[in-house]
């Protein structure tokens, strides 16, 4: 497709991809999604890759639209001055309009030996990396992982339902998001699962071995493989092109995804910092971002006003195994709720949500424009309050999950 306005897109995960997709709305637009991978990694699934019940991974074709073209590379630079992306490989890419879409990754540990004997599982390399060493452990060898937020917790899950000596090391709460109720039920099949879970400020990781896990409160923990779910990062790739950035790393917008920089840049995922208080980093988030920030590129091209961010669902599924799981409902200020479904139906929630995810991808792929889900009314007045809390200094809403 030829076109009168080039559109870049950095990044082609769930923000990407959807950005993407809906851009074709236009004839007159010319897109490009560079990204490191040739194939979709559906991310809420690395969990089961290690376990060995998925690859985690969709085939472009099925995802996203066959008028976008696919460069299969990373970006190195943005020249924001001079509207190019320089890749790896030394290529250039000029553009119009930006849309970065970076995502994120595993977070530096910073704890002595993480680095060198955990396995994080952010991406679809390490968990790629992951899953022979899990497959080669004995079946009676112990494993920890670290970091009770939704990877630390179904990753856990899905290793004890095969049986394996799990221990899930929390550094704090199990799950914190989640609802006191659904935490206790949360915990309650992990140790119906045979998975060992230390919580409290004890359970803290001060060191990582090759065989075991040393924490605060004296602890070692014998651990033939050790798995680290705790945090995530952000690529510097904006830090490193002179871009504004949160202290996280991610890019500086305002309220309609564009940077404080640069108009012809907008960002979208978990890499997008709008007004310095960014959505929680999820799938759940992203899809909506990336339709918001198509949007401003849109109506700018159409000479009209870029609506502001709008978010007014959130919910936490996570699955427990293959057969059980916890869909966790929350407010408008993505604060858990005592509503929660469990057990079996949580799982087949759970199944609905993650085929959900590529569905919409695929979707506005081959009708671009029919995602909404960042329209549904009500959000934009609840998103105010949270700004004018966060520029008073006071509590405004719940921090990510890790």
């Amino acid at each position: 497709m030829t076109g009168n306005t080039n559109v870049v897109v950095i990044g082609g995960g769930y923000a990407g991809v959807m950005a993407a997709n809906r851009l074709t709305l236009r004839d007159d637009v010319a897109v490009t999604l560079v990204n490191p991978r040739p194939d979709f990694v559906h991310r809420v699934r690395l969990h089961q890759l290690v376990g060995g019940s998925d690859d985690a991974v969709v085939a472009y074709r099925d995802v996203l639209a066959g008028g976008v073209r696919l460069v299969v590379g990373s970006a190195a630079r943005i020249d924001a001055d001079g509207r190019g992306v320089t890749l790896a490989d030394g290529g250039t890419l000029g553009y119009d309009y930006l849309v970065y879409a970076v995502g994120s990754g595993s977070a530096e540990p910073g704890v002595p030996g993480a680095a060198e004997f955990a396995h994080p599982i952010a991406t679809l390399e390490e968990a790629r990396r992951l899953r022979p060493v899990v497959a080669a452990a004995p079946a009676t060898a112990p494993v920890t992982v670290v970091g009770a937020g939704p990877t630390g917790i179904e990753t856990a899950a899905e290793l004890a339902e095969q049986g394996r000596r799990v221990t899930l090391v929390c550094g704090g709460v199990l799950g914190p998001y989640l609802h006191p109720r659904a935490r206790r039920s949360v915990a309650k099949r992990l140790a119906g699962l045979g998975a060992t879970v230390l919580e409290g400020s004890g359970a803290k990781v001060t060191a990582v071995t090759r065989d075991a896990v040393r924490l605060a409160d004296g602890r070692e923990l014998p651990s033939e493989v050790t798995v680290w779910t705790a945090g995530f990062g952000v690529p510097d790739l904006a830090a490193r092109s002179g871009l504004s950035t949160d202290a996280a790393g991610r890019l500086l917008t305002d309220e309609t995804l564009t940077s404080v920089d640069d108009a012809r840049i907008v960002a979208a995922g978990d890499s997008a910092a709008p007004s310095g208080l960014p959505p929680r980093m999820s799938c759940l988030n992203a899809m909506p971002l990336g339709a918001r920030a198509a949007d401003t590129v849109l109506s700018r091209l159409a000479g009209e006003r870029p609506e502001s961010l709008r978010q007014s669902l959130y919910a936490q599924c996570l699955s427990l195994g293959r057969s059980a799981g916890v869909y966790q409902l929350a407010n408008r200020s993505d604060v858990a709720v005592r509503l929660y479904v469990e057990g079996g139906l949580g799982a087949r929630l759970k199944e609905l949500a993650c085929g959900g995810m590529t569905g919409h991808l695929t979707k506005e792929a081959r009708r671009p424009g029919s995602f909404n889900l960042h329209r549904i009314p009500g959000g934009a007045a609840k998103r105010r309050r949270l700004l004018r809390a966060h520029r008073s200094g006071a509590p405004a809403a719940a921090g990510r999950a890790a």
